[in-house]
């Protein structure tokens, strides 16, 4: 099956693969932490029952999601020391603290409280409960954060020298931490990951509503969805067009490639299709929009563009791929926007709960965010090619020397097991995306009944004989 493929092409292929299915579990349980806070602190407040019947039913989801983050994130950290353990010793002085910090900080404070958050409510009360959800969704936050120092500093390196050895030695890790392009790639993709799980969220309400009408679970976590989707997505819009500006003045050919542009021009057009040809330098079948890509990158209408022309051609990324992936993330990002601008409307009409087509437009832009994370993902990873840690380190001198034969079977091992593991937990998470909180006995345990009993004015055994309880 791959025996004409080389081990770099096969490594690069196997860390693809298991990075794309660990990102969108991180993607999705970053909001969806956040959104179980906000659950249970409207609850706290309001004392409604249906945000605390809609955190019940969310947590379940999110212990699932984060297991398989954590499973599928660990593998990636053997493919260091196996498949490019080259890079691990170069670079191992800056990124193996970042991501022990990683560990020490985000993992310990998210693992110490989940199971509180899990299945504490009757044993710690409301408010210490409210604390360890807290807690559950700043660690994914934080862990967010020391990964994408890591990334952004392989896009953007600072901070270091480079001894006898080859190796990176940091020299000042706030220039590491807070590289040029790590404010922007953090706020790009946090905001992605509560776009992501609004998606989710605002899917599954609408199936709900439509299945079986207006009902309080339903209608509220679909009107709190599109809420994040209406507010969220321009602001992702803009921070997207910071990045992009940041990505132009350090990654030139990324964005070069991004736009399909091989000749170095003023008064650039926005090409807004094509088929970007390589080996003829030149985007076949070209769609264009005349200065705007000049205007929307330099903000000036005569601005000049470089094209990959102007690299050479062994430090120019491949851009068919980079220039599609990119019009599938802004393409998706639009559309979430335009769906946002469509629930204002329904609102404005008090039909948000009402309004059929917008509910089967949510359904259909559920996987949106996933698609567009692993889309961003593609656009900024293959865009930075041949680098790895970007004008230092290329990707063929940061593979370990190991066989094709033996990289090809642990990559036939992990796409077998990969399928079958998390295909088995995305299909669990749908069986219970599936099932309604209005459905679910609203009050099925005592953590249930608001926050005076949550608190420990619960009933007596005699009570509960009688019927009290329910």
């Amino acid at each position: 099956m791959f025996e004409s493929f080389d081990a770099l092409s096969l490594a690069r292929f196997q860390f693809a693969f298991t990075v794309s299915f660990h990102i969108i579990f991180p993607a999705f349980s970053i909001g969806l932490a956040s959104f179980l806070a906000v659950l249970e602190g409207l609850w706290l407040i309001t004392g409604k029952p249906v945000y605390l019947d809609l955190f019940n039913h969310w947590k379940k989801i999110f212990a699932v999601a984060f297991g398989m983050g954590v499973v599928s994130g660990i593998v990636m950290s053997y493919e260091f020391g196996t498949n490019w353990s080259v890079f691990a010793d170069k670079a191992g002085p800056v990124v193996g603290p970042l991501m022990g910090y990683e560990v020490l900080t985000a993992f310990f404070l998210e693992a110490g409280f989940l199971g509180v958050m899990l299945f504490g409510m009757n044993r710690v009360g409301p408010r210490l409960h409210f604390l360890a959800t807290l807690m559950v969704a700043v660690g994914t936050l934080i862990s967010a954060i020391w990964i994408l120092a890591v990334n952004s500093w392989m896009q953007t390196p600072a901070g270091f020298s480079i001894n006898e050895a080859g190796q990176f030695v940091p020299e000042d890790w706030w220039a590491i931490v807070f590289n040029p392009s790590f404010p922007y790639r953090l706020v790009h993709m946090v905001l992605a990951a509560y776009l992501t799980t609004a998606f989710v969220v605002g899917a599954a309400g609408a199936w709900h509503l439509l299945r079986s009408g207006s009902r309080p679970a339903a209608a509220t976590m679909f009107s709190m969805a599109m809420w994040m989707a209406a507010i969220v997505a321009p602001i992702q819009i803009f921070a997207g067009d910071m990045h992009g500006l940041n990505t132009l003045e350090h990654q030139p050919a990324k964005i070069a490639a991004m736009e399909g542009h091989y000749e170095t021009q003023k008064g650039a057009p926005l090409i807004l299709f094509g088929l970007p040809d390589d080996e003829a330098e030149t985007t076949r079948y070209a769609v264009e929009i005349p200065k705007l890509g000049s205007l929307i990158l330099t903000h000036d209408p005569e601005g000049e563009i470089k094209g990959l022309k102007a690299f050479p051609k062994d430090e120019r990324p491949p851009a068919a791929i980079v220039f599609w992936s990119f019009r599938v993330m802004v393409g998706l990002g639009l559309a979430m926007f335009g769906l946002g601008l469509w629930s204002l409307w329904a609102r404005w009409r008090r039909s948000l709960d009402r309004d059929p087509w917008l509910h089967r437009a949510a359904i259909a832009m559920g996987p949106a965010g996933f698609v567009a994370v692993l889309a961003g993902w593609i656009t900024t990873e293959v865009g930075r090619q041949p680098w790895t840690v970007y004008g230092h380190l290329t990707t063929a001198q940061s593979a370990a020397p190991i066989e094709a034969p033996a990289v090809a079977a642990s990559l036939i091992a992990f796409i077998v097991v990969y399928f079958a593991v998390f295909g088995a937990g995305a299909f669990y998470i749908l069986r219970m995306l599936a099932r309604s909180p209005d459905e679910i006995a609203p009050h099925e345990g005592e953590e249930d009944k608001g926050p005076s009993h949550a608190a420990g004015i619960v009933p007596g055994p005699s009570a509960v004989l009688a019927g009290e309880k329910q």
